[in-house]
């Protein structure tokens, strides 16, 4: 399969990139300073000109997106429209505009967060948007088929413990050698509309 990979400099990223490279997919890495196309997806005119380079596909994985952890009474609403527009509204739009990049049987896998479902405290902004991100994808799902769509909720990357561990005491992180398995699955597989949480 031909794959676009989103945010492929990331920890998530890069670990799908072996992962899918290893299995013998041809692989597009695509991230704002870096890749094989420069594109920050939140800018729909580098998203647009992404999808000219980038023509035709057989499925498009996003592991891109940043929300501020902060307490709510210090969260403004500059705040919410950040993570607004860099995690939920890019990915969505990234959906949007590639439904005619993508094979008739292609798949979009697209990423949130546990916060959705595991609330913590300072994670008001990440909850948010990664709900927004799940329930977009149940509903484009009966909309967009035959092509697939799903969405990976990770816990705190093991790898990621030192910058994010105290925001999640007692989680149980996740490897992300874990998480791009569970990329594996979605892009792989026949799954759609899912929700696929790890661990």
């Amino acid at each position: 399969m031909r794959i676009i990979l989103v945010g492929a400099a990331g920890k998530a990223g890069r670990a799908v990139h072996e992962l899918m490279e290893a299995r013998g997919h041809d692989i597009v890495t695509v991230g704002r300073t870096s890749g094989d196309v420069r594109c920050d997806i939140s800018d729909p005119s580098q998203l647009a000109r992404m999808w000219e380079r980038a023509g035709q596909v057989d499925a498009v994985v996003s592991a891109a997106g940043e929300v501020p952890y902060a307490p709510l009474a210090e969260l403004g609403g500059e705040d919410f429209e950040s993570a607004w527009q860099q995690k939920a509204l890019a990915q969505i739009n990234l959906v949007r505009t590639g439904l005619d990049h993508v094979s008739e049987r292609g798949s979009f896998t697209l990423i949130s967060g546990i916060p959705s479902r595991d609330p913590i405290v300072s994670g008001a902004a990440a909850a948010t948007v990664n709900g927004a991100i799940e329930a977009f994808v149940r509903a484009a799902a009966i909309e967009i088929a035959p092509r697939r769509i799903n969405v990976i909720s990770p816990s705190v990357f093991t790898e990621s413990l030192d910058d994010f561990g105290d925001f999640f005491p007692g989680f149980v992180p996740v490897d992300v050698a874990d998480v791009a398995r569970g990329f594996q699955r979605a892009v792989e597989g026949a799954s759609t509309g899912e929700v696929i949480t790890l661990p």
